[in-house]
């Protein structure tokens, strides 16, 4: 049976092994949840949850997590990783964000979905989904990537790596419009929620890799990360790989805060919160 995705999103997804770019994003993962001030009972929807980065804190406070992604070997490692944990409030499903299958209406008191939701296409659909499953007066929280934003290290990687892949096809909409206001309102506004019930603030994330010097940390995203995969392979082709993998680690080097042969960076992104 072939089980290659027909989806282009999963394919994308599915492609690496985001797992691994993930274990440097716990800390932060957890600061966020905690600062969400959870009060149980609580139903959430981790919506393009990889394989736990928030939704596994979010069950730990007390709150009935479902996890929803595109891509099935994160759903399974999520899975796993509830197993081990010991957390049985807490599931992992393969699911698009443009269609909840099987999702009721205003089932979750949170949604949540850091650098999750905004990667999927049809963003006015993303937004009518997450508005549709969130209660009138829950919360839908959405943490994006700013473009253009010299301090948002994820944003600056994708858009070095756009220069070294081909344009996209017509009618693609970036994900990082999902870090401009206007976007937003405008997305949300049409899912019927008025500009005054939704929030915008400046946050930051961090990725911790120890004993792993800037190179090497970009190495994981040349390995696992589907986006900076796709973006070798075609610079490779073009014979320039030796150059994007130059910028890459020059990046990566500029923001580093970590001690030597360590990396530490901070990346800010937009934090979105929506009142349905």
């Amino acid at each position: 049976m072939n089980t290659t995705p027909s989806n282009p999103n999963q394919a994308l997804w599915e492609k690496g092994d985001f797992t691994r770019i993930a274990a440097l994003m716990r800390q932060s993962g957890e600061s966020l949840v905690h600062s969400l001030g959870i009060t149980p009972p609580l139903r959430a929807l981790d919506l393009g949850c990889g394989d736990g980065t928030t939704a596994l804190p979010l069950a730990r406070l007390g709150a009935r997590v479902m996890g929803i992604d595109i891509a099935r070997n994160l759903v399974d490692a999520g899975n796993r990783r509830a197993r081990e944990s010991g957390v049985s409030a807490l599931t992992f499903h393969e699911g698009d964000a443009t269609r909840l299958h099987g999702v009721d209406d205003h089932a979750f008191d949170l949604t949540l979905s850091v650098f999750g939701a905004m990667f999927a296409p049809k963003p006015f659909e993303v937004a009518r989904e997450m508005v549709r499953v969130t209660r009138p007066g829950g919360r839908i929280v959405m943490g994006n990537w700013i473009p253009n934003d010299p301090t948002s290290f994820v944003s600056q990687l994708l858009r070095i790596s756009s220069a070294f892949t081909p344009a996209p096809p017509e009618g693609f909409v970036s994900p990082m419009t999902w870090g401009v206001e206007s976007h937003i309102v405008e997305r949300f506004g049409q899912a019927g929620v008025p500009r005054e019930r939704i929030c915008l603030d400046r946050d930051t994330y961090h990725f911790h890799a120890p004993g792993m010097s800037p190179a090497e940390f970009i190495g994981l995203f040349r390995n696992y990360y589907g986006p900076t995969m796709n973006a070798f392979e075609a610079a490779g082709r073009s014979g320039q790989s030796g150059e994007l993998q130059r910028q890459l680690v020059e990046l990566a080097e500029s923001q580093n805060r970590g001690p030597a042969g360590s990396t530490s960076i901070s990346a800010t992104f937009l934090r979105v919160t929506v009142i349905p």
